[in-house]
């Protein structure tokens, strides 16, 4: 009986140590030629669902697929490029006031890439 509670209150401290990563993000995230484009992302977690948008100067896309677990959050977002609806899958890992990030198109398609996102001062 002491080990299932054990066992019940560690799952519980997985779910209330799960990272805070409610509010803006910014990042200055890799694009075609080695140049990098400001990226804005808005996340609103509830429990291990995660919701929010991505904001460029081509304007806002919605998240899809949100997911956080502990300091660890994954999303989708769908982009259009001249004509050609793209997923791009979103992992990362918070630490403090950074997201380490891997952006990699659906399908393995293409190199990973890597940037950090800081917290957005209020």
């Amino acid at each position: 009986m002491k080990l299932a509670t054990l066992g019940l209150c560690l799952a519980f401290a997985g779910v209330l140590a799960a990272a805070d990563v409610d509010g803006k993000w910014v990042a200055q995230v890799p694009g075609r030629g080695g140049e990098t484009r400001e990226t804005t992302f808005t996340f609103k977690a509830d429990g291990a669902k995660l919701t929010g948008n991505m904001a460029t100067q081509m304007g806002e896309t919605p998240i899809s697929d949100g997911k956080v677990e502990g300091d660890k959050l994954s999303f989708t977002v769908n982009v259009n490029f001249g004509g050609n609806e793209i997923k791009l899958l979103f992992k990362g890992t918070v630490a403090g006031g950074e997201i380490k990030f891997t952006r990699q198109r659906e399908g393995g398609q293409g190199q990973a890439q890597e940037f950090t996102a800081k917290r957005a001062a209020t």
